[in-house]
């Protein structure tokens, strides 16, 4: 992994992603959000979508580009991904403990079915809830402590999936402790066994903040544990944007 903390300062990007995984017994559907989980996901929302900037960049399998770009606009996050049959598109909604993943298709707005959003995008190792990076959103967090991570000192927090829709039941990210970087997500199943794991393997400054540039994101098989695929998540840094002159 390229090693990019040696450079950083204080005033880093918040954070990027959080929560962890460990077997069913870990979750019960009284735990709810503690505060020290709550603010390093605040962060890492903030960190993730880039508030006021767009995104653009790819998906990476064995040598196929899937071009994808990130709005957030207000209360809604949209996402757009290019296919050879055409631009496609869906956006997550934003609300009080909701986190609702919505098609946009011809101008209309439909949610999306449990199944959908576990689906993998365009043939990649990428479901709607991994792009959308949905799991930062659960409301039943806890701070589990600390862990190294590339031999970094990471708080580790653990998310358990709400409402049961999509794959995941319990997912544990890593966020590095001093920086508030992503370091590593993984995504368990109800029988506790990984079935995703998110790997940062670099990270890009934007203004003042730093955010994710490339992940590797790695399918695993929950019956042997073995991989099954992997893809490759690049942004491009954004372009600065001249300010508006006021009119008179």
């Amino acid at each position: 992994m390229k090693c990019y903390f040696s450079s950083m300062k204080q005033g880093f990007m918040k954070s990027m992603v959080v929560a962890a995984v460990a077997t069913v017994s870990l979750f019960s559907s009284s735990v709810k959000a503690d505060e020290a989980a709550d603010r390093v996901l605040r962060g890492a929302r903030y960190a993730s979508t880039l508030q006021h900037q767009d995104l653009h960049g790819t998906m990476k399998k064995n040598g196929k580009k899937t071009p994808i770009s990130l709005f957030l606009r207000g209360e809604n996050i949209q996402f757009l991904y290019k296919t050879k049959k055409g631009d496609k598109r869906f956006h997550m909604r934003l609300k009080k403990d909701q986190f609702d993943l919505l098609d946009i298709v011809n101008g209309k707005t439909t949610k999306f079915s449990n199944k959908k959003i576990a689906e993998k995008i365009n043939g990649t190792d990428l479901s709607y809830e991994d792009l959308s990076m949905r799991f930062l959103y659960w409301n039943n967090s806890k701070l589990e402590g600390e862990e190294k991570i590339s031999g970094q000192k990471c708080h580790k927090v653990r998310l358990v999936n709400p409402d049961k829709t999509g794959d995941y039941r319990l997912v544990y990210v890593w966020v590095h402790k001093k920086y508030g970087s992503l370091m590593r997500v993984v995504g368990y199943n109800n029988a506790g066994k990984p079935l995703k794991k998110f790997q940062v393997t670099d990270v890009m400054k934007v203004g003042k903040e730093y955010t994710l540039k490339t992940m590797r994101v790695e399918t695993v098989n929950p019956k042997t544990g073995k991989s099954s695929g992997v893809t490759y998540l690049e942004f491009q840094k954004p372009k600065k944007v001249a300010p508006t002159k006021p009119t008179r």
